[in-house]
This record gives structure tokens, sequence and C-alpha cells, in this order.
């Protein structure tokens, strides 16, 4: 083959080509599992101070032991240290729906690397096909790492499917990327402080 009859990508052509490829909608990721955002042509308030740095003194009398803040409405995990040397700020997903949603205070009960699964009773019954179980690893629905609160069935836990991080996507837990909660489970201790509002 010459030199001359190799074609020759423009920049522009690339850019172009690709363009036209990544601006394809991507409706089949939703499946169900995540809500669907309104039609863009209505009027939607969106939350403008979901990443904003917030003070811990409107919802905590003190820190000790820590406080976790997640803000549902948001989908914001705050979390100061008790010293107040370390403040975090993390994108989350929240439960599908109301009725899913539990709000006030609880607190962490127990750590877990590599966390198992079973759905609890009300998730087998809405989704029968569901597997009883599942251990660590890449198909596990907890991700990497989990906090479990001193409310039965609900945990702030990782995800290895990272497009429901920002949605209305969980049966009651807070998911963060697997990134995130690794951090945040060596800064949070049994005891650490939580509140849902």
């Amino acid at each position: 083959m010459s030199k001359t009859s190799v074609s020759k990508v423009t920049r522009r052509a690339f850019m172009a080509g690709s363009t036209a490829l990544f601006a394809q909608p991507v409706l089949a990721q939703t499946d169900g599992t995540t809500e669907l955002e309104s039609e863009i042509s209505t009027m939607v308030r969106r939350n403008i101070s979901s990443f904003r740095s917030l003070n811990w003194q409107p919802y905590f009398s003190n820190l000790k032991n820590g406080a976790i803040l997640v803000d549902t409405t948001s989908r914001a995990l705050h979390f100061w240290s008790e010293d107040e040397s370390i403040y975090k700020l993390y994108p989350t997903s929240v439960p599908l729906s109301e009725d899913l949603t539990r709000r006030g205070r609880t607190s962490v009960i127990r750590k877990v690397e590599g966390p198992s699964w079973a759905p609890t009773p009300s998730m087998k019954k809405r989704n029968p096909e569901w597997p009883d179980f599942v251990g660590p690893g890449p198909n596990n629905p907890l991700g990497t790492h989990a906090l479990y609160l001193s409310w039965q069935y609900y945990r702030i836990h990782g995800t290895h499917d990272t497009r429901k991080i920002g949605r209305r996507s969980s049966n009651g837990c807070i998911g963060l990327y697997n990134e995130h909660i690794a951090e945040l489970f060596k800064l949070a201790k049994v005891g650490t402080q939580v509140l849902l509002i």
C-alpha cells in the first residue's frame, strides 16, 4: 500500500464524526431502575445548593464520633470529622420514591469491606426475579464498602453502577461511587452520627 492511498482523517472530520456518534440519546440505561428526567421543554427547578459547603451546627449539637448529613433533595452527603479538621462532600443516589425514603437520626453501627447483599422481603415481593443472595464482587449492589445504619435494611454503600449516582435509584439506601465510599469508610467509625433530611 502506498503512502498516497492512506486517507488522512482531519481533526475537523474526526470531531464531526465524534459529535454525531455521542449525540445519540442514551435511553437504554434507565431500564426502570432509575428516574427519567422531565422533558427539557418543561421548567424544572434544579437544586442550586447541591454541592454547596454546609456548616454542621444547624444539624448537629456536637461532632462526637463525627457526623454524616445526607440531603435527599440535593442528593449530597456531607461528612465532618469529630475535630472539624476534615469536611467531605459527595454526590449520592437516593431512594426511588418517597415511600422508600426514611428521614431522621441514626448512626453507623457496623462497617463492612466487601459486603454481601440479600434483598429485603419487600424488595423480593416487588422483584421476585432478583437473586436471594449476592456475595462480594462486581455484581454486588452494595459495591466495595458499606456502612450499616441502626435502621434495619438501611445502608450507606458503594455502587458499581455509576449511572445511579445523582439520581433516585435505590430501594432505601444511600449510594456513593466506590472510590468515595472507600474514603468515607476510612473516615467514619462505628458510632458516627447520621442525619437524613
